[in-house]
C-alpha cells in the first residue's frame, strides 16, 4: 500500500513516500481504507522528536492521528462495523510506528472509531477527532459550561476554538470569541460575538459583557492576564496552552469513545461544522506539513487519499 513515512526525526523534509505491506488486523481491530487524514501540530512535534524521551518510536513511522475512511474488514471481536461502513477515528497509539493516517490503509482498534457523520465530507470529518475531543472535553468536562452562562473563547476561529464555540452554543451558552479582524465574519456564522484579540481585548469583552465572562477557554496561550480582566470574579478558566498555572484547569486530549460519539452526533444534527482550509494529495503530504507549520491557513489542513 502507498504511505508517507519518516525514517528519522525532522521536519517536513524527512517525510517520504513508501510502499508498505497491508496492515494486519487483530480480533478486535478494523481495517480502514483511509479517505482523508487531518494534520495537527502534535504530528509535527512528534516527527521532530519533541517527545522522544517519552514516546517509544519504531521507524519507519506513518504519522497522523486523525482520519476518516471506509471499513474494509472487521475482526471477529469487532462486530460494531461491517465492510462499507464510513468511520472516523483518533488512532493515537502508545508508540510511534507504521500505523498512522497518512496511508491507504490503517488497522485501528475498534474503540478508536465511530461512524462518520453523513453531514460532513471525508475531509471535514477527518478534522474532527483530535480538535473536537479537545474542545468537547474542555467545554463539557473541564468547564462544565451551563445554559445561560457567558463563555469566552480565546482563539475562537482556530481548530479547537471554533469547535469549542459551537459546543458551547449547543449547551445554551452565550459565546464571545477573541479572533483576528479577518475572522469576525466566520465567528459570527458559528453563533459567537467576535472581539479582536490583542491589546485592549479585555475592555472590548467588557463592553459586550459588563459583568465579565462566567467561563473562559484559552486555546492560544499568553492571554491569561487579559482573561483575568475580562472574567468575573470566581470564573472557571481552562487552557490547552498554559499548563501549571494556578487556578487554570489544564486540558489534554484523550480518546474517549462516548465523547467522540457525542461529537459525531452534534455534527450529524447540523450543530457542529468543521472548516477545512487546505487539502493536499498524499504524495504532497510534506507540503501539507509545511502549510501547517507556516500558519495562516484559515481552517484545518487535510491530506486527501484517492
Amino acid at each position: 500500500m502507498r504511505a508517507m513515512v519518516y525514517r528519522r526525526y525532522g521536519g517536513p523534509e524527512v517525510l517520504e513516500p513508501a510502499e508498505l505491506p497491508e496492515p494486519k488486523t487483530h480480533v478486535d481491530s478494523v481495517l480502514v481504507r483511509v479517505r482523508a487524514a487531518a494534520l495537527n501540530p502534535a504530528d509535527l512535534a512528534l516527527q521532530a522528536g519533541a517527545l522522544r524521551g517519552a514516546v517509544e518510536t519504531y521507524f519507519p513511522v506513518v504519522p497522523g492521528w486523525d482520519l476518516a475512511g471506509v471499513v474494509e474488514r472487521s475482526g471477529p471481536a469487532a462486530p460494531e462495523f461491517a465492510p462499507g461502513d464510513e468511520v472516523i477515528g483518533y488512532v493515537r497509539g502508545d508508540v510511534q510506528r507504521a500505523h498512522g493516517g497518512l496511508a491507504e490503509l490503517v488497522s485501528a482498534d475498534v474503540r478508536t472509531l465511530v461512524r462518520k457523520p453523513s453531514a460532513l465530507s471525508f475531509a471535514e470529518a477527518s478534522a474532527l477527532p483530535l480538535a473536537g475531543l479537545t474542545a468537547y472535553q474542555a467545554i463539557v468536562h473541564a468547564l462544565e459550561v451551563r445554559p445561560g452562562e457567558i463563555l469566552l473563547v480565546h482563539g475562537a476561529a482556530g481548530g479547537v476554538g471554533s469547535l469549542a464555540v459551537q459546543i458551547g452554543r449547543s449547551r445554551g451558552a452565550r459565546v464571545i470569541g477573541t479572533v483576528s479582524a479577518r475572522d469576525h465574519g466566520y465567528v459570527r456564522t458559528l453563533g459567537a460575538e467576535p472581539v479582536t484579540y490583542g491589546e485592549g481585548s479585555a475592555d472590548r469583552v467588557r463592553e459586550l459583557a459588563p459583568d465579565g465572562a462566567d467561563v473562559v477557554l484559552d486555546t492560544v496561550g499568553g492571554v491569561l492576564a487579559a482573561t483575568a480582566r475580562a472574567a468575573r470574579p470566581g470564573a472557571r478558566v481552562a487552557s490547552i496552552a498554559e499548563i501549571g498555572t494556578p487556578g487554570v484547569t489544564p486540558v489534554f486530549c484523550r480518546m474517549d469513545h462516548a465523547d467522540l460519539t457525542a461529537l459525531a452526533r452534534l455534527a450529524e444534527s447540523g450543530a457542529l461544522g468543521v472548516r477545512v482550509g487546505a487539502t493536499f494529495p498524499l504524495e504532497q503530504a510534506a507540503d501539507a506539513q509545511r502549510a501547517l507549520a507556516a500558519g495562516g491557513v484559515p481552517g484545518k489542513v487535510v491530506v486527501v487519499i484517492a
